[in-house]
């Protein structure tokens, strides 16, 4: 009965005088509009219901063979589950591009896929293998790209992370430089971060003090929450090892109120403990 009914409603559209959209069509326009559903749920924190729509939207990219399709919905994937803690599902995204040698990715798709590898061991203090990724991002992106500025921001993360100061200014602002001929105002403001914290490192105070200002008000400009908290997180810092335990705990707490207003529990977590340690708590 099942059947026929099926082959009944096929014979009525087929006889239908207003012309359905080929299938390939339905599905793309599909995942566009689950794409968006994506984007407009990360904006409102809403991260579970996020990362149902990019898989969505990746599964029926897939199903069309679509190579930017299926990258820009992995990354965006990967990149929710990352900011939810799920690294093994987030890198699991990932191999949508990273693991599929049949199709054929763009070399900036294979640079941002790449380079979120790398992010994603950096974010796990797996290092070496976030070097192993980010040399994989600037071999295809070649001696320049539009994500050369985060390249050189990913390396100046590493290089801090194992204590080299100088070799981490070198690299942030080379991200500066990069950032600058782009237009790429986020990550103008991640090196100038970054120049702020390995001014901190380098027991360098009032010179952090305004890279890292000068990034919470780019941050601002545009509308960038986690980021906001970041510099928040930093000028306390600066703050507290200058003795200013006041102004310290007042950049925590902003911290807090951004990252709890953003829906983000682990910046939310992250600026908690470091109001309760300012306070003895």
């Amino acid at each position: 009965m099942r059947f026929l009914t099926y082959i009944a409603l096929s014979v009525v559209a087929g006889c239908s005088s207003i012309p359905a959209k080929s299938s390939t069509a339905a599905r793309q326009e599909a995942a566009l509009e689950a794409n968006r559903k994506g984007e407009t749920y990360v904006r409102h924190g809403e991260l579970e219901n996020a990362a149902r729509s990019y898989r969505e939207a990746l599964r029926l990219s897939q199903s069309l063979e679509d190579p930017e399709g299926i990258a820009a919905n992995a990354i965006n994937l990967s990149i929710v589950r990352q900011r939810q803690g799920r690294f093994n599902d987030a890198r699991a995204a990932l191999a949508a591009v990273l693991e599929q040698p049949d199709l054929r990715f763009s070399d900036a798709r294979m640079t941002e896929a790449s380079l979120r590898h790398a992010l994603l061991d950096l974010d796990q203090n797996r290092f070496a293998a976030a070097g192993e990724w980010l040399t994989r991002a600037a071999k295809h992106c070649g001696a320049r790209c539009a994500l050369s500025a985060a390249i050189h921001n990913v390396s100046a993360q590493l290089a801090l992370q194992a204590g080299r100061v100088e070799e981490a200014v070198g690299s942030a602002r080379a991200a500066q430089e990069a950032s600058r001929a782009a237009g790429d105002r986020a990550e103008q403001a991640n090196a100038l971060r970054l120049l702020g914290i390995a001014a901190l490192r380098g027991g360098d105070f009032a010179a952090a003090r305004p890279h890292l200002e000068q990034a919470l008000e780019i941050d601002r400009e545009i509308g960038a929450p986690r980021k906001i908290a970041l510099d928040l997180l930093a000028l306390g810092r600066a703050a507290g090892l200058a003795g200013e335990r006041d102004a310290a705990r007042g950049y925590y707490a902003r911290a807090l109120a951004v990252s709890e207003a953003d829906r983000d529990s682990v910046g939310a977590a992250e600026a908690r403990a470091m109001l309760d340690a300012s306070t003895g708590k």
